[in-house]
């Protein structure tokens, strides 16, 4: 009787130790399954986060093309303005040599009488 009473007795101690290796084993699980989905949470922030900076970083990339494209147009209107303005003196010079040369001429014409 003895001998039966030590075998049920190592029975009972090891479905005890099966029944605690259990437990630990679900604990862990348990805590796979939390460390996992906040793993999962914080990478669906990041990407998140990601995504809104490239879209900032896109409309700062357009609104800089947008204002140097006017900068552009502003140059080349500056541009054709100095042109115009560097065709009329030019153009004035021109004038006003003739007229001096004329003068010259007919002062020298005078001259020669």
């Amino acid at each position: 009787m003895k001998k039966f009473l030590i075998a049920v007795a190592a029975v009972a101690a090891l479905a005890a130790c099966s029944q605690e290796t259990k437990q630990a084993a679900q604990a862990v699980a348990s805590d796979v399954k939390t460390d996992a989905a906040a793993a999962k949470a914080e990478a669906a922030s990041a990407v998140s986060g990601a995504v809104d900076a490239a879209k900032e970083a896109g409309a700062k990339v357009e609104n800089a093309a947008s204002n140097a494209a006017e900068a552009g147009k502003e140059a080349a209107a500056a541009g054709k303005d100095a042109a115009a303005s560097a065709v009329n003196a030019a153009k004035t010079a021109a004038e006003d040599a003739v007229t001096a040369a004329k003068e010259a001429a007919a002062k020298a014409k005078e001259a020669a009488k």
